[in-house]
């Protein structure tokens, strides 16, 4: 076998879908009804906000002409999208320049509320579900698919909307020298995997492999600075391409909220992550100290988000669950408020919201709104408790569901990034989705 052989047959690209058998995939089945009724979680769209969805995808490049009078044309920017293989929308996108002095990074994202706004049957029903759910392998959207995965979608080789955040950071201290937030029109040069960024990183006579090396040499520092100045890494192994775009999405979200709180000074959705008591920490540093192959001799208890980072990387790897586990018993849950009193905690961030993901997420389609209009919705209030009350209901779910699937003997990591086929008794695949023939049936009806 060869090396490119070997290194693709470890990916989950590589390894094929999970099979199932039809009762597995029955019972699959039975177990989402049976959440979605608890949480009341809806999975299909009614037809007033499928049929407005259907109606803003018609006539997109018009449009798009029509909007250039008013927007910033970037379409001669080098700019890329990487995202997992199974990502069925792009809603984030980047560029990469530098002079002596400063990096400017432009993060662009899908401009979701040109399309979807507070007169829309889809704003409605975006409030209503609160988020995308993401169960391993099956997926509840925010938003129709049939508009997040065309006109919202930065696909390749297509003029699109956007909403970019150009940042220009100082490459000595990392700090913003300045930022714009302005709507765009981007042309997106390449679709890139995880494992395709990783590729072009090595490969110098690759497309795209010098701007890739130079994000990932912004997104190295800043990761390193996150941590030195006390940001709870608790994934300590992640590859370059999701460092990169971990790195870049922080800083753009970073970017916008400081803008909106000290520039602007109008309220917006602010993401507010509580610390734990002291105790608490105790509790879980000592369970932390206590379990086998942990190493905390080097690390000072003083500041425990240093101490957990200083465990994570100087642990046997089978630890590392355990004490993620053992952070997470004790973190009191973020939440979204209109005032970011008390700041990020985990982050260390004292400002911080989102806004890179809004297809996905109630939370940054209103902070879209809010930067564009510099205006608040009147029920804003409200509309982050409706956020935070439905990200906690699909994490909920999602955590339910995968306690299921280890229950059936499902791994739901691999279920999640190689999905699921149905297989009859003699091995035969009966469908592509991992559903039962009859759910099949019936959600073509």
């Amino acid at each position: 076998m060869s090396n490119d052989a070997q290194s693709q047959a470890g990916t989950a690209e590589g390894q094929g879908p999970v099979e199932v058998s039809i009762d597995v995939a029955r019972q699959m089945a039975e177990k989402r009804e049976e959440l979605f009724e608890e949480f009341e979680i809806k999975d299909g769209f009614p037809s007033a906000v499928l049929s407005e969805a259907r109606s803003r995808t018609e006539g997109i490049q018009a449009e798009i002409e029509d909007e250039l009078e008013h927007r910033t044309d970037l379409r001669d920017l080098t700019t890329w999208t990487t995202d997992p293989i199974d990502a069925q929308d792009f809603d984030d996108a980047l560029s990469i320049d530098e002079d002596e002095e400063t990096y400017t990074l432009w993060v662009h994202i899908a401009d979701v509320t040109h399309y979807v706004h507070p007169d829309s049957e889809m704003w409605a029903e975006a409030v209503e579900r609160g988020n995308t759910v993401y169960l391993p392998g099956y997926t509840i959207h925010m938003l129709p698919p049939v508009l997040a995965e065309t006109v919202c979608s930065l696909v390749p080789q297509e003029d699109r909307l956007a909403h970019t955040v150009e940042m220009e950071i100082d490459k000595e201290t990392l700090s913003f020298e300045s930022v714009e937030i302005y709507k765009s029109v981007i042309h997106s040069d390449e679709r890139l995997t995880y494992t395709q960024c990783e590729n072009r990183l090595d490969d110098p006579d690759a497309p795209l492999h010098e701007e890739n090396v130079l994000v990932y040499e912004l997104a190295d520092q800043l990761h390193e600075q996150r941590k030195e100045d006390g940001s709870l890494v608790l994934n300590p192994s992640r590859d370059r391409a999701h460092t990169i775009i971990e790195e870049c999405m922080l800083k753009a979200n970073k970017a916008v909220t400081h803008e909106l709180m000290w520039n602007r000074g109008v309220e917006a959705m602010y993401r507010v992550h509580p610390q734990p008591t002291p105790d608490q920490w105790d509790d879980a540093l000592r369970e932390i100290n206590d379990l086998n192959g942990v190493n905390m001799s080097g690390a000072s208890w003083d500041d425990p988000r240093k101490a957990v980072n200083d465990a994570l990387e100087n642990s046997d790897s089978r630890a590392l669950n355990k004490i993620q586990r053992a952070v997470l018993k004790v973190m009191p849950r973020a939440k979204y408020m209109n005032d970011p009193f008390g700041g990020h905690y985990a982050l260390n961030f004292d400002i911080y919201g989102h806004f890179t993901s809004p297809i996905r997420r109630l939370s940054d389609l209103i902070n879209h709104w809010i930067v564009h209009e510099n205006d608040v919705p009147e029920d804003l209030v409200e509309l982050c408790d409706r956020a935070s009350e439905r990200q906690k209901d699909g994490e909920t779910a999602e955590r339910l569901y995968k306690q299921f699937l280890e229950e059936v003997s499902l791994d739901p990591h691999a279920v999640n990034n190689r999905g699921v086929h149905t297989v009859d008794e003699d091995g035969e695949v009966v469908n592509e989705e991992g559903l039962p023939p009859e759910e099949i049936d019936q959600r073509s009806a």
